[in-house]
């Protein structure tokens, strides 16, 4: 049953995402907000695909510990769901993400007008320099910065592999940085077919106040967001099925 579901979804979701995608291009025309509300109104959808079709429900805890304005945003990253599930938390979030996506056709160009930053990874200094320039355009504008510290998806319960680079951005921006868990992995696994029913969570914890030591907020920040990860992780298979647990 788990895999027929999946394989439903799987067809609908990216044969969705295309479709969005191609319906999304008048708005290169128009302003940035609307394509924010297309965004936002395709999110739903993901959800309610997830819902019906995968027996996904999608949980969102903690929203009262988002700071108004322009904040950094340091988030687990696990699965394709939290690159959309930010949309339904945060006003007008801005993804750090690698150059190469820019050069995708529909995505590139609907990233481009979304005005997300794109870092060259290979530049490192001149990334580095890049992505403060970029990032403080954007919160002057009261936008939030999403970036996934281990600046790919690691898979539910892996060793952490955190990056110098939101240590950076936090000394530069001088704003609150709201740390993000999360247990999509288990739920929608990087690089598999399979998609787990059961509760998805996002917690978002209390937010880092600005001007802290590099170290002790990098400490605060992994231990945090690792602890509250492996917490909801524990959670998702605790509510896993017999079949589930034979898949996983």
């Amino acid at each position: 049953m788990i895999v027929l579901r999946s394989l439903l979804f799987n067809l609908v979701y990216y044969t969705n995402i295309i479709l969005w995608m191609i319906l999304s291009l008048p708005s290169l025309l128009l302003p940035r907000v609307v394509l924010l509300r297309i965004v936002r109104a395709w999110s739903h959808v993901n959800f309610f695909l997830l819902r019906y079709l995968a027996g996904i429900t999608c949980e969102i805890r903690g929203r009262e510990n988002v700071p108004s304005g322009g904040v950094l945003v340091a988030s687990k990253h696990q699965s394709v769901w939290d690159t959309f599930a930010m949309f339904l938390v945060f006003d007008d979030p801005c993804y750090v993400l690698k150059r190469e996506l820019m050069w995708l056709p529909l995505f590139g160009w609907l990233a481009a007008k979304a005005q997300m930053i794109a870092v060259n990874r290979g530049a490192r200094s001149k990334a580095m320099k890049q992505m403060h320039a970029d990032g403080a355009e954007q919160l002057a504008k009261g936008r939030q910065i999403i970036i996934f510290p281990e600046g790919t998806r690691r898979a539910p319960g892996a060793e952490p592999a955190y990056k110098f680079g939101v240590v950076y951005l936090y000394s530069e921006f001088n704003v609150p940085c709201v740390p993000v868990a999360l247990n999509s992995g288990y739920f929608w696994p990087r690089r598999q077919f399979i998609r787990r029913p059961g509760k998805l969570v996002m917690e978002i914890l209390p937010p880092i106040p600005p001007g802290k030591d590099k170290a002790a907020f990098f400490e605060q920040l992994q231990s945090s967001i690792e602890n509250a990860s492996d917490r909801l992780l524990v959670e998702a298979r605790g509510h896993a099925s017999p079949e589930q647990t034979r898949i996983a």
